[in-house]
């Protein structure tokens, strides 16, 4: 540990240790997607998937209450299937509903969002899936959710293009500063990997070359909770876990994160503020400003921070290195 120089105050001590410390301490920050760079679950996903439900011809409704819950399934394709299964709902029973006015509506106001999408392979697979119940009857459920899941990708790409969601506070901040000291960025997301550019390229047209590693969607087997997605991230960038952090907003995401060995910060809202947080290394209100600091809601390292405060590379270096030292 450096000298402590006579005069400093407390904070210029505590930024002189950070200054000091290795930098290999800090190779790369991991980041999530959803409801952690934006929050975009419920003014984006949830309103994508009710678009597309009606557009179906599907008398689903995920009101906000709802959509609380179903957050907590890792992925959309599925949360669509959790909905089915929690009402016991099969391919057949939506095949058996007829084709009734609302559904002939329907249909023509899907094939006007496909046309104007230019999906028309897309929307002639729809268009003949939700026109004859007889024939969607012989579709099996992968496909038939695999289709409904790209119409509402495609929907959501375009409410984030018109809505320009913004980002949380912190999150812009925190990745210029990792860009300026060369901290590595990657995503770790269970987002298809349109939905997930669709929002990261909202924070600059060239921001997806900002992160190193971009897991999303399907690239491995299993969704969070599952570590997989942080484990196929972290062997990209060739790192181990110990110089990395994860930052989340979820449960599942961070017995994922925690599960893959990974210091992990949670920035909580409005869907998750009352999670099981177990583990977690830094439990925040979010990532804060210099005019709007961070609230300490839990972790293992809260006593290292302080309300009033915001994170930055320092802190996180700081965190790191108390872990890292032998008691």
């Amino acid at each position: 540990m450096p000298e402590q120089i006579s005069g400093q105050t407390p904070k210029q001590m505590t930024k002189q240790i950070a200054d000091n410390m290795p930098m290999s301490l800090l190779q790369a920050i991991i980041f999530d997607v959803d409801g952690t760079l934006a929050d975009n679950e419920r003014d984006g996903h949830r309103i994508a998937f009710n678009q597309t439900f009606s557009a179906a011809g599907l008398d689903w409704i995920w009101s906000e209450r709802d959509y609380g819950k179903l957050v907590e399934i890792g992925g959309g394709k599925e949360r669509i299937r959790h909905y089915m299964a929690t009402r016991d709902m099969t391919i057949r029973d939506i095949a058996m509903r007829g084709k009734t006015e609302s559904q002939s509506k329907s249909k023509e106001t899907l094939e006007e969002i496909l046309k104007e999408q230019e999906q028309a392979d897309l929307r002639v697979k729809i268009s003949d899936r939700f026109g004859d119940p007889a024939r969607t009857e012989e579709l099996e459920l992968d496909t038939w959710v695999q289709q409904l899941h790209g119409v509402k990708m495609n929907l959501y790409q375009q409410l984030i293009a018109e809505r320009r969601i913004p980002l949380r506070p912190g999150v812009l901040r925190l990745l210029q500063e990792c860009r300026q000291a060369g901290v590595r960025l990657a995503i770790a997301t269970t987002s298809a990997l349109p939905s997930a550019l669709a929002l990261i390229e909202t924070i600059a047209p060239d921001a997806p070359d900002w992160f190193e590693v971009i897991a999303a969607g399907d690239i491995v087997p299993a969704k969070k909770p599952s570590p997989e997605i942080y484990q196929y991230a972290l062997q990209q960038l060739q790192l181990p876990a110990s110089v990395c952090w994860a930052i989340e907003d979820s449960e599942v995401g961070a017995r994922a994160a925690i599960a893959a060995g990974l210091p992990t910060l949670i920035t909580v809202n409005d869907y998750t503020r009352q999670a099981d947080f177990s583990g977690a290394t830094l439990v925040l209100s979010d990532l804060g400003e210099r005019d709007r600091p961070i609230q300490v809601l839990g972790g293992t390292a809260a006593g290292q921070v302080k309300d009033g405060s915001w994170v930055d590379l320092a802190l996180l270096r700081r965190i790191l290195w108390s872990s890292a030292a032998p008691n």
